[in-house]
């Protein structure tokens, strides 16, 4: 799914980029980007994306403490059960 999010996301960056050569269809396009920043919808998109960011980097954080202050066991990720080794 992210592949092909980034696959369309390209794709649109790069005809928005290529459609500098045609003035006309160039403004049509940012005042479609424009009008879509502006809506509700941009919006709430922008906060969860900052969200997950937030999220992951407290992740990361916390995975790098864990490693730095030598435990060097599984980190526990919130919304999973953990599982214990027996042989």
């Amino acid at each position: 799914m992210k592949f092909r999010l980034g696959l369309i996301v390209g794709f649109a960056l790069g005809y928005y980029l290529g459609a500098m050569a045609g003035r006309e269809r160039y403004e049509q396009l940012n005042r479609y980007l424009r009008k879509a920043r502006r809506s509700d919808a941009f919006e709430t998109a922008v906060d969860k994306t900052k969200a997950v960011v937030d999220l992951g980097v407290e992740r990361a954080k916390d995975l790098v403490d864990n490693k730095v202050n030598g435990h060097s066991g599984p980190v526990a990720v919130p919304g999973t059960t953990p599982v214990s080794k027996s042989l």
